[in-house]
């Protein structure tokens, strides 16, 4: 699991449509509705504050939740958020029911480590990002919280792809297709070339040469 789960209360809404959503956000609470696991679809009503701290707290698509419906407890994955275009505060959220075998697809970020082992970036090359996140296909209840790229040896011109990077058990990256490059070692202008370093180390130094004689 990627995050710790987490509880949140609602209540069950009768009405549905945009004059009802309208109406729940007039009384300081979010819209949404739960779905999934072969169930009719839930509409509820959530605590505004509740959901405004969770969503700008990070990992929220990726954390399985508990809501607590008027007593009912229903296990879920937010699969959707809408927010305020112009004061970016949510406005409804859609939940995915979660059973004991329901797979989800997610996007998962990447984390990079061993910068300073990769003797591409020591020589001042430059690590070009393809992918900051991966979508992967995987169990609920396994969702990992990143994946890890290690930059160990990575020299300039190096392409680092997603079959370099060891996966959880259960975890599949959706793009199955292809050998897919999440990052590559990049050279930079600023850069020495290795070549030219080492040809300058080892020329000698030159004598200045003798002033012709006069006659």
């Amino acid at each position: 699991m990627s995050h710790d789960t987490y509880e949140l209360k609602a209540e069950a809404r009768e009405q549905v449509g945009k004059g009802s959503a309208r109406a729940v956000r007039r009384n300081g609470k979010v819209p949404a509705v739960i779905y999934g696991d072969k169930q009719p679809p839930l509409a509820i009503a959530l605590n505004y504050k509740d959901v405004f701290y969770k969503i700008h707290g990070g990992g929220f698509l990726t954390t399985i939740a508990t809501i607590d419906v008027d007593g009912k407890k229903i296990q879920v994955l937010p699969k959707d958020f809408q927010l305020d275009p112009v004061k970016d505060f949510p406005v409804h959220v859609d939940f995915l029911r979660i059973g004991k075998d329901t797979e989800v697809n997610v996007d998962v970020p990447v984390h990079f480590i061993n910068e300073d082992k990769s003797p591409g970036i020591k020589r001042g090359g430059v690590l070009n990002i393809v992918r900051h996140e991966v979508e992967f296909h995987c169990p609920a209840n396994a969702i990992p919280e990143f994946i890890t790229v290690d930059l160990t040896g990575a020299d300039i011109g190096d392409s680092i792809h997603i079959s370099a990077v060891s996966l959880p058990a259960g975890v599949k990256p959706v793009i199955s297709d292809r050998d897919f490059t999440i990052a590559t070692i990049a050279g930079s202008s600023a850069m020495k070339p290795e070549a030219e370093e080492t040809a300058e180390a080892a020329a000698p130094e030159t004598a200045a040469a003798p002033a012709a004689e006069e006659k």
